[in-house]
């Protein structure tokens, strides 16, 4: 046995070392950790309060069908009370309870909703309700699966209403642990509803011709097991339950618990104490976070008395303080705008705290609203500390991160459970189960015969003397006919019946619409972030339940025939012998048997569902006291704020004193303080109320009156809870951090490390404009799914997307984010059409195009942000929100351009759009520093070459045609290639050793046949007396050490091939020259290369058009119209240009920005 292993885990088992050296280690089995079970089981006090705390967990088909309000007294109604964004609460429950009940109706309503309308419509598809709902028809049970987590229905299911083919390894419907309802297709929703959740959806059933799925159904008695019923099934497409229904559960939960930290969260109290374990022992080593950590002095400090003055470290005074809160302070709230380091706070924090822990104590919980964001802190804490694990979830990080997801670990560790364990019980059970609900189903499995007489007989719906009479007489008809005898034995109904007998054919017959693809919804991602929590490989059973299908079908029926109640056939029932009763009714006494064994079998198959699924959970609490061992021995255990909720009866058998949330800001209150374990005893909240809030399922549940969206982050500064603010920000250039002060003031400074060039070099193509607002009229349209998009403003910017390309910018440095996600799309759809052509410049990556909402906490060396709406109503959606414009603005290091209406924008309703574009004017502002800074907004872009220092302005997408291909201006190079031509492109930014030259080749052959007739670029030969054969190289200075390319020709390099310059080069039509391949590092300007290069003189105010006077209003300078090209040029860095007409048809008489206009 490994001695280091032993001591390693020595917190959770004994080693005992035997006298002699040689002998084997023991390890005493692990101690069963009672906490568990104990969370599971109910109260037995008590509990006072609302009916919200008896609701289960999954909603029942009465609050799905709004049947249980309507049929009920009015005191039985909820009222759901709005959060409070501000103030104390009256009491632990009005709190609790007010968050229970805003977000389960976040979550139903619409569920809810989408079930009233194909009530009220119940022919409807998917394109009468504008794609907001998920419709498929033709539903049938065809299965059922045991699984480790309960039993499962395998539904078959039709595509006839989606109206579209699916890609489903690209979509977001019908996602792991969605809510779905089923309702009979003859009710529709008027009297029936079954509510289930989506227990899997392997692509291999999906695929199937009909796919098929998995379900959870919530109440086994809601089960069904007759495949001859046709249902419809309904989703939300927009809605994701699972992962607020750990959440509700455990609010209702907290009602039983102490809630430490209750008098902040609940009750507002501003001033914060130290936390017990702290003020219990408060001195702390700081020395693993400063410089001079071998100052004996910073070993031994008392953080609550003395904190060190100016100590030596490489964070700065604000994030000093920050980290002197959370260290001192049991509730500590970190303020974190763009850039200014909260990760890095958060890592020394941890650092510190782990330095100064007790072999003993419980690990330190780390919790974030995104997958991403807990691997990136975990992968800083990794390099500190080795024991720590990644609890559910799907990591990306497949060198760090994934060996130490909670799975992982455990196959590294003994396997051994602690005796007493639940685990091994609740599975034996449930094999014994399996094996009996497959003997209750046998009667529907897949076969050739009809019903078994023996089994009616069993269930009592046939007498012992009418079952051998069947039996019996099917022998003699078949002796008299000659037939086969043991097949009548088998099934006498078979003979019985006769001709009426039919067989039923499969309900999983092929069907082919001729239907199109479903567009490819890449918002699936951030669905699967969700997934992730509820199917991790934890669980045991992700994507495919591990479990044998046990098949049911119906095999045989036998004909309707009118006329013949069930009054009669009870009657003809009475007969001791079946062969008596008239064939002309044998058929309905058959279909009534049938129809009354199900009934028999489905009430059966409840009561064993019922209690396979009360050993599903205790196997559930078996597996968390085996995971409890594992997780016990760790230092760190980190997850998504979903995840906490998932496994918080786990997490409190742990007994944490320490959670640490990041991204609380963005994250709801709810997951937040269902953090509040009774154990805890420090809890630090780090993120920035500025930025994105919660999302809410329901947009009417954002601010007032209900302010869902404000989280519990916000809600304590709103009570000037004690807070620090992290002050010098690492990320912007100060040329766009200016963008900012109308959201932060003077608030954020910038670091030193954001105004070196080396750092932050220019961008290249771009003449020392950094950051830019193009503005234009162009008017938005919507898509089929109803998002906005600008098509002619997405033409501009894949345009300009080229334009970096070519000048050297590489596609991974380029971000392109929007608020719509319809304008993403378009933006994709071009990028594609690029991929797809000749010129496909995206050969080595594509640039990250995304939804401002799913990149907080992200950035990049160049973010173009494409505004889409432009209008004559003055509407700006999205763009009315101040934390979605934050985050919109925040996210580029060296370039950061703007394309949109700003005319739109320029009205006092929009307070911070209308600071932003003052500031991007350049109109002066006495708190700026510098006083003034030049214009950065126009209706044309300026680029400048750096060859020529020759400026270029761009008024719509058809200039970039004249620029794109060469990515300088409109002059010819006048360059030497390396061969000693003249180069004849016109300016180009890549150097010209790129460049294969076509000229004619004039140098003199060795073997005295003339002169070489071949191009420069391709190595000498002669046609007359070495024909086919390929002299030696020329040694002309000229060509001398020049490599060879596969194709013969001279090139600089063969090893790393820029498809992206040969095809700009190419398409230059009548040139002699090809673009060949360039290593990044050597293309002149190129981002890596301290990328984005120095540029030449910078345009001045005056190379641009638009002016902005005091008074905010605008002038378009000169004032000559100018016809023709829109692409026009001045030469050097304070040339005057010309002044143009604004483009789209618009009078050049109008300002640009003009007050009198609405919007």
């Amino acid at each position: 046995m490994n001695e280091n292993l032993v001591e390693r885990f020595g917190r959770a088992r004994q080693a005992v070392r035997p006298e002699r050296e040689t002998a084997q280690v023991w390890i005493l089995p692990p101690t069963l950790n009672h906490r568990i079970r104990q969370y599971f089981q109910p109260s037995t006090v008590p509990i006072h309060g609302g009916a919200w705390l008896s609701r289960p967990a999954v909603p029942s088909s009465e609050e799905i069908l709004d049947t249980d309000t309507a049929s009920s007294n009015s005191a039985d109604i909820v009222e759901i009370v709005p959060n409070k964004p501000q103030g104390a609460w009256e009491s632990k429950e009005a709190y609790l309870s007010t968050q229970y009940e805003l977000l389960r109706e976040d979550a139903l309503q619409p569920l809810r909703l989408a079930v009233a309308r194909m009530r009220i419509t119940p022919e409807g598809n998917e394109e009468t309700f504008s794609g907001t709902i998920g419709i498929y028809d033709k539903v049938h049970i065809c299965g059922v699966t045991c699984a480790n987590r309960g039993i499962a229905l395998r539904v078959t299911f039709s595509l006839g209403r989606v109206g579209k083919k699916i890609r489903w390894d690209q979509s977001k419907r019908l996602i792991s642990g969605g809510l779905v309802v089923l309702t009979p297709k003859a009710d529709m929703f008027q009297k029936r509803a079954i509510v289930a959740t989506v227990a899997a959806r392997p692509l291999e059933l999906l695929d199937l011709d009909p796919p098929e799925i998995d379900l959870y159904i919530a109440r086994p008695e809601d089960m069904e097991i007759d495949p001859a019923v046709e249902w419809v099934m309904v989703e939300d497409r927009g809605g994701f339950y699972e992962a607020d229904k750990h959440t509700l559960v455990a609010l209702q939960r907290m009602m039983r618990e102490s809630f430490p930290l209750a008098e902040h969260l609940v009750f507002a109290q501003p001033k914060i104490a130290a936390p017990t374990y702290v003020v219990d022992k408060p001195k702390r080593d700081l020395s693993s976070v400063m410089r001079n950590n071998e100052d004996a002095a910073l070993e031994d400090v008392d953080i609550l008395r003395h904190w060190p003055a100016q100590p030596s470290s490489d964070m700065d005074v604000s994030q000093l303080a920050a980290l002197r809160r959370i260290l001192t302070k049991r509730l500590a709230v970190i303020q974190g705008p763009p850039g200014t380091g909260k990760t890095y706070v958060s890592e020394q924090a941890i650092r510190i705290m782990l330095a100064n822990g007790k072999p003993n104590d419980p690990p330190i919980i780390i919790a974030c609203q995104t997958n991403h964001a807990v691997d990136q802190l975990l992968r800083k804490v990794a390099e500190f500390e080795k024991d720590f694990v990644r609890l559910g979830g799907r990591s990306k990080d497949k060198e760090v991160i994934k060996k130490r997801t909670l799975y992982e670990v455990k196959m590294l560790t003994s396997n051994e459970r602690p005796a007493g364990s639940l685990l091994g019980g609740a599975r034996k059970r449930m094999q014994d189960l399996e094996k009996e609900i497959k003997v209750l189903l046998s009667p529907l499995k897949p076969e050739k015969n009809p019903l078994d007489f023996a089994m009616l007989k069993d269930f009592g719906l046939l007498t012992l003397k009418q079952a051998d009479s069947l039996a019996a007489g099917a022998s003699r008809w078949v002796q008299d006919k000659c037939s086969n005898l043991k097949e009548a034995k088998s099934s006498p109904f078979n003979v019985w019946l006769g001709k009426v007998l039919v067989s039923v054919p499969p309900k999983q017959q092929s069907e082919e619409f001729g239907f199109d693809f479903e567009e490819q919804d890449l918002a699936f991602e951030n669905l699967k972030e969700l997934e992730a929590e509820t199917m991790a490989k934890d669980d045991e059973d992700f994507e495919t339940l591990r479990a044998d299908l046990i098949s049911i079908a119906d095999n045989f029926t036998c004909r309707k025939v009118t006329g013949i109640t069930e009054a009669k056939v009870q009657d003809a029932l009475r007969q001791e012998d079946m062969w008596k009763i008239p064939e002309v009714i044998r058929g309905e006494v058959y279909r009534y048997l049938q129809s009354e064994a199900k009934r028999h079998i489905r009430i059966g198959f409840r009561e064993k569902a019922r209690i396979f699924n009360e050993q599903a959970t205790k196997r559930q609490i078996g597996q968390w006291e085996h995971d409890e061992i594992v997780l016990k021995q760790q230092k760190v255990i980190g997850m998504t704020t979903t995840g906490f909720s998932k496994y918080r009866g786990l997490l409190a058998a742990l007994q944490p004193k320490v959670v640490l949330i990041e991204e609380a800001a963005e994250t709801l209150e709810a997951p937040v303080t269902v953090a509040c374990l009774p154990s805890l005893e420090h809890l630090i909240l780090v993120g920035d109320h500025k930025q994105l809030r919660p999302h809410c399922h329901v947009k009417a549940h954002e601010d007032e009156p209900f302010f869902l969206n404000v989280s519990l982050f916000e809600r304590l500064v709103n009570n000037n809870v004690e807070y620090n603010t992290l002050a010098k920000q690492r990320r912007m250039i100060p040329e766009i951090r200016r963008i900012l002060f109308p959201i932060y003031g003077e608030l954020i400074q910038d670091h030193a490390s954001v105004r070196d060039p080396e750092r932050r070099p220019d961008v290249p193509g771009m003449g020392g404009v950094n950051s830019f607002f193009f503005t234009h009229q162009w008017p938005e349209q919507r898509d089929d799914q109803m998002s906005s998009v600008n098509p002619d403003e997405a033409e501009m910017i894949m345009g300009f997307l080229e334009y970096l390309m070519v000048n050297g910018v590489q596609a991974q440095d380029i971000t392109i984010l929007t608020f719509y996600n319809g304008q993403r799309k378009r933006i994709l759809s071009l990028v594609r059409d690029n991929q797809r052509s000749e010129r496909n410049i995206f050969r080595d990556g594509l640039p990250t195009i995304v939804t401002v909402d799913s990149y907080q906490g992200e950035e990049n060396k160049i973010v173009i942000l494409s505004l889409v709406r432009s209008n004559d109503h003055g509407k700006i959606g999205f763009l009315s929100i101040d934390n979605r414009v934050c985050v919109a603005l925040s996210r580029a290091q060296c370039g950061f351009y703007i394309f949109g209406n700003a005319m739109l924008l320029y009205n006092e309703k929009y307070k911070t759009w209308l600071d932003v574009i003052n500031i991007m004017a350049g109109k002066k502002r006495k708190s700026e520093r510098p006083k003034h800074e030049p214009s950065r907004l126009n209706d044309r872009l300026p680029i400048r070459c750096k060859e020529h220092n020759r400026q270029s302005l761009i008024g719509e997408a058809a200039d970039w045609q004249t620029l794109s291909s060469s990515g300088g201006c409109d002059l010819k190079c006048d360059g030497t290639l390396a061969c000693g031509h003249e180069c004849v492109l016109n300016c180009h930014p890549y150097d010209h050793d790129a460049i294969t030259c076509h000229q004619a080749c004039s140098r003199k052959l060795p073997c005295g046949h003339g002169t070489c007739e071949g191009d420069c670029g391709m190595i000498c030969s002669c046609k007359i007396c070495n024909k086919g054969r390929v002299l030696g190289r020329i040694t002309d200075v000229s060509h001398e050490n020049q490599p060879v390319g596969d194709d013969g020709r001279l090139s600089r390099t063969t090893s790393e091939t820029s498809s992206s310059w040969h095809s700009f080069a190419v398409e230059e039509p009548g040139r002699y020259a090809t673009a060949a391949a360039v290593p990044p590092s050597s293309r002149r300007g190129s981002p890596q290369k301290q990328s984005l290069a120095k540029s030449e003189p910078k345009a001045t105010k005056e190379d641009l058009l638009v002016d902005f006077a005091n008074d905010g209003t605008s002038q378009v300078l000169g004032g000559r119209s100018v016809s023709g090209s829109t692409v026009k040029s001045a030469v050097g860095g304070g040339s005057k240009v010309p002044a143009m007409q604004v483009k789209s048809g618009h009078s050049s008489e109008k300002s640009l920005l003009d007050e009198e206009r609405d919007g």
